[in-house]
């Protein structure tokens, strides 16, 4: 079955989400929840994670870590796993808890206002969803990180890392007019309407710049198999056709506008299009369009004569 590739690198800022199978609770009691948030813990201590936002929602779960280690997938493994056995022990079942494999978006820390976009909508979540009584403020609900960034620094967990927030938000300091700050802010969205910036955060697997985007489809193009899937795949296979249509244009010594000056069998595009299907899995009719050489059916051609003719 296709899978989903994981990019790890030390460093890298993760929004990990999982549900509970068939959408079920996955936690029964506020028992279980400090569990979770327990084994969360451990699993900070394990790894040297950094969690930056969380949220326990009934059937499913957010987190926002800084990985300081390459190590996302062990992490997650280890935490998932012991979180299950202990909430089957504690209620005398069996089996999956989590419904498949978590998802995990890959965050631009830059400072580039990413990071903010996943931490606010990660604690605005039981807004979202009616938890929070319309008159009670978003740290009434207690299962997530937001009321940890209300209180002074030496009452957080050893694992929750404030800093990068309150900077997004342009606090500069944890302090007591900063968290009043930050709590006039957060509860300002509350309730107001979310527009596009949270899209990209429920539907895409990449939150960042476009140079960031680009520089994971590099590291990912020398990994991704024909069994990982989605959207990484298509694009990282477009990536790596770019790669190689630039550096025949620079080995040809041709500009760009080349392509579209030049016959549409010409000899040199014939061979590009002939290691575009050798070399990725873009299809004929992306190539034919993309070095300008007509019709799908017309390339099928030009590469069928160049194999019969002797041609790699």
């Amino acid at each position: 079955m296709a899978r989903k590739l994981r990019v790890e690198y030390a460093g890298a800022i993760y929004h990990v989400m999982n549900r509970g199978d068939r959408r079920e609770r996955i936690f029964m009691d506020d028992a279980d929840r400090q569990r979770f948030v327990d084994t969360l813990g451990e699993a900070c201590a394990k790894t040297g994670w950094q969690v930056h936002a969380y949220v326990l929602m009934p059937n499913h779960f957010h987190v926002v870590v800084e990985t300081p280690q390459p190590n996302l997938v062990a992490g997650m493994k280890w935490l998932l796993g012991t979180y299950t056995s202990r909430f089957n022990r504690r209620h005398k079942l069996f089996g999956h808890l989590f419904s498949g494999r978590y998802k995990s978006l890959i965050v631009d820390g830059s400072g580039s206002g990413y990071l903010k976009s996943v931490g606010d909508y990660v604690h605005l979540n039981p807004s979202r969803a009616k938890l929070v009584a319309a008159d009670a403020p978003l740290q009434s609900f207690a299962w997530s990180s937001w009321p940890a960034y209300l209180l002074a620094p030496s009452k957080h967990p050893s694992w929750l890392r404030v800093d990068r927030l309150l900077g997004a938000w342009g606090i500069p300091e944890d302090s007591p007019a900063g968290r009043r700050r930050l709590e006039q802010a957060l509860e300002e969205r509350c309730g107001a309407e979310e527009g596009e910036e949270f899209k990209p955060i429920r539907r895409g697997w990449c939150l960042g710049e476009e140079t960031f985007r680009e520089e994971l489809l590099a590291q990912m193009s020398e990994r991704m198999g024909a069994e990982h899937y989605g959207e990484e795949r298509a694009e990282t296979a477009e990536t790596l056709a770019e790669l190689i249509i630039a550096e025949e244009l620079k080995r040809g010594q041709w500009q760009e506008a080349d392509l579209k000056t030049r016959p549409k069998g010409d000899s040199v595009k014939v061979a590009l299009a002939a290691r575009l299907r050798a070399e990725t899995t873009m299809t004929v009719g992306w190539i034919a369009e993309r070095l300008a050489m007509g019709t799908r059916g017309y390339l099928n051609h030009l590469l069928y004569r160049r194999r019969k003719l002797g041609g790699e």
